[in-house]
């Protein structure tokens, strides 16, 4: 299993879906648990864009039963 994303300290995989894999991890900046997705077909461009249009779409709501997007970004290509 991954043990670090970028800053973040990988504890588990929480699950697995059509996108790629969950990961609950910690941010030792703010002191936080954090989940992570990570695209699993990152060869496929259209997979790849659809995941970055649900980044943008999720990260423009506020809503307390969906989960804040804090960041998005690309870990070794």
């Amino acid at each position: 299993m991954i043990s670090k994303i970028g800053k973040y300290q990988v504890e588990a995989e929480l699950g697995r879906g059509g996108f790629g894999v969950v990961y609950r991890a910690y941010d030792p900046d703010v002191g936080r648990p954090v989940a992570i997705k990570v695209l699993t077909a990152e060869s496929d461009s259209e997979l790849f864009q659809r995941f970055q249009d649900e980044v943008g779409t999720t990260g423009n709501l506020i809503h307390k039963n969906i989960v804040t997007v804090y960041e998005s970004g690309n870990e070794q290509g």
